[in-house]
Order: structure tokens, then C-alpha cells, then sequence
């Protein structure tokens, strides 16, 4: 028999979160064979039709038994921003919900989940001729010499970006160019369009004890990837002609790293080394977000020794999502 998680005023919903390869679409289908959820896709990447291997989508199989909501949803000529993902998400949390239902959310773009819970602060449109001014900067001078401008004039933001999170960096300095005032001030207005109080959220975070193992499976992924045919399905967006590096699509880690070969800048084994790199300190980075994340329940998927078996990890998940802390409260960025 199918059970709810949680007893609540509110509906329910329940966050599925993890780095990069540590089995968090494999926990959400499994999780759907027992509770009444439905599942709504919170990766970045796979929010954009033909971007179908490198982003790890589920396949068409898998997406027939187990449908995920936000795939498929972008052509990757258009932007998707954390604004669209919390209209279109929370219009998907309302349906699902409004049937009796569980909305499952599953990814590990953690700005995402972020927006999704606090909203976003009130921010001036895109202006492409100042950003494409700090794109040709950037080629010019590194993202860490950008990165340097940024902290000279909104330092609190600067502080919570690596230099090589080139997207977040530009926006930033962008937002500051356009409006005159630093990102973080804005961002300490009031947001709009949070659904953290309005929903009982429980969230599971799938962590490694040894980011070693975590290092392996990126490094497993990428060649399987690449035998599944990566490199032919970036050739086919790149022969398309409407997309450059620039775009966010193609700007997703081994994307942007497999078009650099393309364009004559690496040597395909040097774009498959650089884009395991990318992929780890991705992974990295997710990590540090959750470790800071309140009101997660981590679930180690290790033990220092092995990883654990899938279905030890569905089974400790199912135990402790009965017993998991409601969310309550802002996420540290």
C-alpha cells in the first residue's frame, strides 16, 4: 500500500538533492514505486530538448515509466533562468498537489531549489550589450580577472562565487553595471515568489562520505557518455548554426568543453580530460551547498569503504524521510 510522508496543513513535497552522479534520479524512481509521487526535473541541463546524453537524462524508456515534469521544456538557443524555474515549477507543484498527489522534486542545480524556497530578489532585466561586454572581456582576460572586478564592487556576492562559475559571475557584475548597486543589496529586498512556507517540504540530501567514489563515477559517467555517442550529439548542436559558447545550454559542463573541440581549441582527449575536470568541481560545489543546506536529512551513499548499494540507499531514504525536519527557514548560499 502507497503511503504519504507526512501528516500537514500544508501540502506536501519532498526534495531530492546531491552532487553530480550520486544516484538522485535512481532514488526519486524508486521512491515512486512506493509513495504517491509525481517527479519534477530541478537540473539546469536537462530543461533543454537535445541535450539528451551529456545532461544524463533519463531515457525515453525510463520517461515513460516514470515521467519527469521540466524536461524537454527549452529549445538551447533560449536562456531558462531560476525565475522561470520557479514559475514553471510551482505551477507543477500546484497541479500535482491539487490531485491528492506528492511533488517529488529531483536535480542538483541547488540555485534552483534556493530560488524555488526564498524566491528571488527583484532584479534589472538582461542587458546583452554589457554582457557580451564582459564575455569579451573574459576571453581576453580570464574569469578570475573578471572575478577580481566583481569582488572590487560587490564583495559579499564575489565571496560566494568561484572564479570559475563564469555564469553567476556575469550576472552579477552585470546587474551592478546596469543598476548601480551591488547584487547582495538587492538581493536583501524583499523576494518574490518563495514556496517555502507555503508547502511542508522534507528534503534529502545523497552525500558522500569519500569524495573519492564521487570522483570515480564522474570519471565512469564521462566515458560512458562518450560511448553513447557525447561528442555526436554536441556535433549536432554545433552544425545547427543558431547556438554559440555563450548560451547557457551550451554552456553546461562537458557541453561547453566538447564545443571548445569543435572549435579547434582542445584536442578531444583534452576536452573529455577537461570536461571530467569541470564535472568534478561541479560536483564539489554541490556538496559545499549542501553541507550548508538547514533541514536536510544527509544519507551518506558510502561507507567509507563502498558505495552502498542502491537499495540500501532507497531504503534508508524511505525510512528517514518519515522522520525528517519540515523545512523551515532561509538556505545559506
Amino acid at each position: 500500500m502507497r503511503r504519504t510522508v507526512v501528516s500537514a496543513e500544508r501540502p506536501e513535497a519532498i526534495f531530492i538533492m546531491g552532487p553530480t552522479a550520486s544516484g538522485k534520479t535512481a532514488l526519486a524512481i524508486a521512491l515512486q514505486q512506493q509513495l504517491p509521487v509525481e517527479l519534477i526535473n530541478v537540473d539546469s541541463a536537462q530543461v533543454y530538448r537535445q541535450l539528451d546524453i551529456g545532461s544524463a537524462k533519463p531515457d525515453k524508456a525510463t520517461l515513460a515509466a516514470a515521467p519527469h515534469r521540466l524536461i524537454d521544456i527549452r529549445d538551447p538557443a533560449e536562456a531558462y533562468s531560476a525565475a522561470d524555474f520557479i514559475a514553471d515549477a510551482s505551477r507543477e507543484m500546484a497541479e500535482i498537489s491539487g490531485r491528492g498527489k506528492i511533488p517529488l522534486l529531483v536535480g542538483g542545480t541547488m540555485l534552483y531549489f534556493k530560488a524555488l524556497l526564498e524566491g528571488l530578489a527583484e532584479m534589472p532585466a538582461a542587458n546583452a550589450e554589457i554582457r557580451d561586454e564582459i564575455q569579451r572581456q573574459a576571453d581576453r582576460d580570464g574569469w578570475a580577472a573578471v572575478h577580481e572586478q566583481l569582488r572590487a564592487v560587490d564583495p559579499k556576492t564575489a565571496a560566494a562565487l568561484h572564479p570559475n562559475h563564469s555564469q553567476r559571475i556575469q550576472r552579477a557584475l552585470e546587474v551592478y553595471r546596469v543598476s548601480g548597486v551591488p547584487m547582495s543589496t538587492l538581493r536583501e529586498k524583499n523576494s518574490r515568489g518563495g514556496i517555502g512556507d507555503s508547502y511542508a517540504i522534507k528534503q534529502i540530501s545523497l552525500l558522500p562520505r569519500n569524495r573519492s567514489y564521487i570522483h570515480n563515477r564522474i570519471q565512469q559517467r564521462f566515458d560512458e557518455m562518450m560511448t553513447q555517442g557525447f561528442e555526436q550529439e554536441v556535433r549536432a548542436l554545433h552544425e545547427r548554426g543558431d547556438l554559440n559558447e555563450n548560451l547557457p545550454a551550451i554552456r553546461s559542463v562537458g557541453y561547453r568543453q566538447l564545443w571548445q573541440y569543435l572549435e579547434g581549441q582542445h584536442s578531444l582527449e583534452e576536452a573529455v580530460e577537461k570536461g571530467v575536470v569541470a564535472t568534478r568541481q561541479l560536483a564539489k560545489r554541490q556538496i559545499t551547498w549542501l553541507r550548508n543546506w538547514p533541514g536536510s536529512t544527509e544519507i551518506e551513499i558510502d561507507n567509507g569503504e563502498g558505495l552502498l548499494a542502491a537499495d540500501n540507499i532507497y531504503q534508508l531514504s524511505l525510512k528517514k524521510l518519515h522522520s525528517a525536519p519540515i523545512y523551515s527557514g532561509s538556505v545559506n548560499s
